[in-house]
């Protein structure tokens, strides 16, 4: 009899055990993966073919996020539900002439980057 009433008292420290580990785990799970809607403003005389997302210290760069819809100037477009792993995500915007401009925006928000004359482009030479 005693010997079924330890493992009963053992069954719900288990029981109680995985509910405060699974407790503990959901804010670190909310805050691992994050949403984020990017408003690129095309404020300059080039047009952007292609927008790209990175890790900030990576060049993971993902697949193009217009969707083969450059953004000209003077026009924009949003990037909505952008994933985020990390507090901040790298945007990359490649013209047309195969140069690049970046920005680097925060996680969780509605960021605008917006893309002017002024904006060092990384041509590779």
């Amino acid at each position: 009899m005693r010997n079924s009433h330890t493992m009963r008292k053992f069954s719900r420290f288990l029981i109680l055990s995985a509910a405060l580990v699974a407790l503990a785990a959901m804010p670190m799970l909310s805050s691992a993966r994050s949403s984020s809607s990017i408003n690129i403003v095309n404020n300059s005389s080039r047009t952007i073919r292609y927008v790209y997302l990175s890790h900030v210290d990576a060049d993971d760069w993902t697949g193009d996020q217009l969707g083969g819809n450059g953004v000209s100037a003077g026009q924009s477009a949003t990037i909505s539900s952008a994933s985020c792993d990390a507090q901040q995500i790298k945007v990359i915007g490649e013209d047309q002439d195969g140069c690049f401009v970046s920005a680097v925006v925060s996680c969780g928000t509605n960021a605008t980057w917006t893309i002017t004359n002024e904006t060092v482009a990384d041509c590779g030479y």
